[in-house]
C-alpha cells in the first residue's frame, strides 16, 4: 500500500512484553508479514535492542523506524509504517538471564502503561492508537518489581474504570470466554455468583455480534463434574449457573446450560455453539490450546478500548533461541486490526460499564 493510503489504516500499538522472554521475537516475526503491514500501521512500545537481536537470529532485516521514547519527535505525527518507541534504558536487559526479574517486570509494566495512555481518550492526536496488542509478561516478574496486578486484564480494567471485564479467546473453530480468570482453583467457588456468570454470557454475546455473528448460540459450562449431576456432585449449577443462564435468556440472549464441560467443547467444535462460557481458567483454556494452538487470540471484552494478546506466556525456556512460533501473536494482531476497523465504522465495543447496550 502506498504512503498516500497509510492514514486510512488503523494504528495498532504493540507492547513488547518482558524483554527477556519471547515477546521481542514473536513481535518481530509477526509484523514481518507484509500482509499484516498492508492492513495497519504499527507502534511498538519497547526496546530496540532486543527486537534487533531477535530479527538477527531470525534472519529478518529490521523494517521499523526507531524513535527514542523521550524524543520530541513523538509529539508530531510519524508516517512510517512501523515505529519502535525505544526505551533505551532497558536495552541492557539482554545481559540478564531469560527468567523472571525485577528489571524485566519494571520494563514490561512501563511499556504497557505507556500504550494504555495512547489507546485511551487522553492521548494527543499524534500519539493516538486504535487498538493495543500486548506481548506476554511474567506475573512473577511484575511481583518482583513491586506490582501486585495479577496480569494485563486486571490492570486494563482498572485503568479504564471498567466495571465488567472478561477474558475471551477467539480462534477459527472455537471461541471461549471465562467467568473467572487468575484465581487459585480452590477460591473459585467462593467468588462465583450469578452476576459473575451472567457477565461473560452478556459480554460474550455482544462480542460475537461485534465479530459479525448473528444471534450467537452460547453454551455455559457447569463448574462440577457432569454439571453437578442434579446436585449430587455440587449445587453451584442449580444455585448460581442456571439462574444466570435464565437471566440471560430473559434478556434475549440465546444461552443454554449448564452443560458438562467434558462434552460441550466437542459440540462447539462441530458447530452447535458459537461461544462457550467456562467457569475457570483451565476449564476453558485446556481445550482451546489443545485444539487451536498457534491460532487463538485473547480479547479483553468490557473495557472501552480494543486490547488483544497471544494465548501463551513468556516461554523463558526458549527465549533467545529463535524457536518461538509467532502464530498466536499474528492472530492477536489480525483480531486487533479487524476490531479496530469494525469499531471505526460501528463506533462501539462490548460494553462493560454495567449497562447492557
Amino acid at each position: 500500500m502506498n504512503r498516500e493510503n497509510q492514514h486510512e489504516r488503523p494504528v495498532v500499538g504493540i507492547s513488547m512484553g518482558d524483554p527477556t522472554g519471547i515477546g521481542p521475537e514473536v513481535v518481530v516475526k509477526a509484523i514481518a508479514d507484509p500482509a499484516l503491514r498492508d492492513r495497519a500501521r504499527f507502534v511498538v512500545y519497547g526496546a530496540n535492542a532486543p527486537m534487533t537481536l531477535a530479527a538477527d537470529h531470525a534472519g529478518i532485516d529490521p523494517f521499523w523506524y526507531r524513535v527514542p521514547s523521550d524524543s520530541s519527535r513523538l509529539s508530531t505525527p510519524i508516517d512510517e509504517p512501523v515505529i519502535v518507541r525505544d526505551h533505551v534504558e532497558f536495552g541492557d536487559l539482554l545481559r540478564l538471564p531469560a527468567s523472571p526479574t525485577p528489571q524485566g517486570g519494571a520494563a514490561s509494566k512501563r511499556f504497557v502503561e505507556e500504550a494504555l495512555i495512547d489507546v485511551g481518550t487522553e492521548a494527543t492526536p499524534a500519539r493516538q492508537i486504535d487498538a493495543l496488542v500486548t506481548a506476554p509478561i511474567s506475573k512473577k516478574a511484575w511481583h518482583l518489581a513491586g506490582f501486585n496486578w495479577p496480569g494485563h486484564t486486571e490492570l486494563i480494567a482498572h485503568r479504564t474504570r471498567c466495571r465488567r471485564c472478561c477474558m475471551m479467546f477467539e480462534a477459527p473453530r472455537l471461541k471461549v470466554v471465562l467467568a473467572t480468570v487468575h484465581l487459585p482453583l480452590m477460591d473459585i467457588r467462593n467468588v462465583l455468583t450469578i452476576g459473575r456468570v451472567f457477565d461473560p454470557i452478556d459480554l460474550g454475546h455482544q462480542a460475537c455480534l461485534t465479530l459479525g455473528i448473528e444471534d450467537p448460540r452460547i453454551a455455559v459450562c457447569g463448574l462440577n463434574p457432569h454439571a453437578g449431576e442434579g446436585g449430587l456432585l455440587g449445587d453451584e449449577e442449580e444455585r448460581i449457573i442456571r439462574p444466570a443462564v435464565d437471566m440471560a435468556r430473559r434478556a434475549g440472549i440465546n444461552a443454554s446450560g449448564p452443560w458438562p464441560a467434558d462434552t460441550i467443547f466437542a459440540d462447539a467444535l462441530h458447530g452447535r455453539f458459537d461461544l462457550v462460557v467456562a467457569m475457570y481458567h483451565d476449564q476453558g483454556l485446556i481445550p482451546l490450546k489443545l485444539l487451536e494452538r498457534g491460532s487463538a487470540a485473547n480479547w479483553t471484552i468490557g473495557p472501552p478500548v480494543v486490547r488483544t494478546s497471544p494465548d501463551h506466556g513468556t516461554a523463558f525456556d526458549i527465549a533467545g533461541t529463535n524457536q518461538a512460533d509467532p502464530g498466536s501473536m499474528h492472530a492477536a494482531i489480525d483480531l486487533a486490526i479487524r476490531l479496530a476497523q469494525r469499531t471505526r465504522t460501528a463506533g462501539s465495543l462490548p460494553d462493560g460499564s454495567g449497562q447492557r447496550t
